[in-house]
C-alpha cells in the first residue's frame, strides 16, 4: 500500500466527519461495537474472579475481532478500483474518530451558559460530555467540565485513532476504538462493574499512553500558533499531568488549562492550574479553538510519518 492509499482516505474521512458528522447508529461500527459489548457483559458469571476473566476474554476477543474486519475490509479495498477504495476507506475510517461532534456539543454547553440557562447546560454536560453528577455543578465547574472533555477527547477521539491508523492502517484505528468502546462501558468502579472493566480499564490505559501525551504536546504547539499561553500549557502540562487517577487523562488536560489560563478542576478528585481563574463561557469556544488547532497539527504529523514510512 502507498502513502497516497493511505493519506487520501485520511483526508477524505476528516472531509466526512467535518460535512456530515456522526452516521446514524444503524451503520455506525462503534454502535454495533457497544451492542455487543452490553450482550456480552449481560452474560458474565457472579463471582470476583470469574468477571475479571470473563471481561479480558471480551476485551481480547473484540478488540481481535475489530482488528480483523479491518483487514478484511482492507483486503477487499485491495480488489477495488483505487479511487473508489479511497472512499470506501474513508467511510471506515471515519467511524473511529470524531471531532465535529464534539465541537458542536461544547458550543451548545458555550451557548446555553453564555444565556445563563445553568440547568440546561448541566444536562448537556451530563448526558454528553461527562460521568460525573453534574446537578450540583455551577457556571464555572461546568465551563471546566466541558473543556476537560474538550482536551481529553482531542486524544481518545482523534489523536489516538489516527495514531493507530499510522501505525497499523484500518486494523488498528478499528481496535483501538474497540478498546476505547469497552472502557467507556465498562471501565468503572461501581459494584456491577469493578472487576469485570478492569481488563478494559487497563488496556485503555496502555493504548493511550503515547496519544495522550502526544496529544498534549500538539496542545502546547497549536497554543502557540493561535496566540494561546504556550508558555502556561507547556508549564502546567509539566506540573499536574500526573494529578488525575488515570494515567492518561491528566495530560492533554492541564496543557489545556494551561494554554487558557484556567483551573480545571473535578471536586475531590483534581485541580489542574489551580489559582489560574475560573473559566466562563467564552474560554470554552476558545477550547473549541485549540481542539481544531490540535487536530490541524495531529493530521499534518500523520501525513508527514506516512510519507516518511513510505
Amino acid at each position: 500500500m502507498t502513502a497516497t492509499d493511505r493519506v487520501v482516505p485520511l483526508l477524505l474521512a476528516l472531509l466526512l466527519d467535518a460535512l456530515w458528522g456522526e452516521p446514524p447508529n444503524r451503520w455506525h461500527p462503534v454502535a454495533w461495537m457497544g451492542t455487543g459489548i452490553g450482550a456480552a457483559s449481560c452474560r458474565a458469571p457472579s463471582s470476583a474472579p470469574g468477571r475479571l476473566a470473563y471481561g479480558a476474554a471480551v476485551v481480547v476477543a473484540g478488540a481481535v475481532a475489530a482488528a480483523g474486519a479491518g483487514l478484511v475490509a482492507e483486503r477487499l479495498l485491495a480488489t477495488m478500483p483505487r479511487a473508489l477504495a479511497w472512499v470506501a476507506a474513508a467511510v471506515v475510517l471515519k467511524t473511529t474518530f470524531s471531532a465535529r461532534r464534539l465541537a458542536e456539543i461544547a458550543r451548545q454547553v458555550h451557548a446555553v451558559l453564555a444565556a445563563g440557562d445553568v440547568c440546561q447546560a448541566r444536562c448537556l454536560v451530563g448526558y454528553h460530555l461527562v460521568s460525573r453528577d453534574t446537578r450540583g455543578l455551577d457556571a464555572p465547574r461546568l465551563a471546566a467540565a466541558t473543556i476537560e472533555s474538550v482536551a481529553e477527547n482531542a486524544s481518545d477521539s482523534v489523536v489516538a485513532p489516527l495514531f493507530y491508523y499510522v501505525l497499523a492502517g484500518l486494523p488498528g484505528a478499528l481496535a483501538y476504538r474497540f478498546l476505547n468502546t469497552a472502557d467507556a462501558m465498562l471501565g468503572y468502579r461501581d459494584p456491577s462493574r469493578e472487576w469485570l472493566g478492569k481488563a478494559a480499564a487497563r488496556a485503555d490505559d496502555a493504548a493511550n499512553l503515547i496519544p495522550a501525551r502526544l496529544t498534549a504536546a500538539l496542545l502546547v504547539l497549536a497554543a502557540a500558533c493561535l496566540r494561546e499561553d504556550a508558555r502556561g500549557a507547556l508549564s502546567i502540562w509539566r506540573q499536574d499531568a500526573g494529578k488525575t487517577a488515570s494515567p492518561n487523562a491528566g495530560h492533554p488536560m492541564s496543557a489545556m488549562a494551561g494554554a487558557l489560563g484556567v483551573e480545571l478542576e473535578k471536586a475531590g478528585h483534581y485541580k489542574l492550574g489551580a489559582g489560574l481563574a475560573l473559566p466562563g463561557p467564552s474560554d470554552i469556544e476558545r477550547a473549541v479553538r485549540l481542539f481544531y488547532g490540535t487536530v490541524a497539527m495531529a493530521i499534518v504529523l500523520a501525513c508527514a510519518v506516512i510519507a516518511l514510512r513510505a
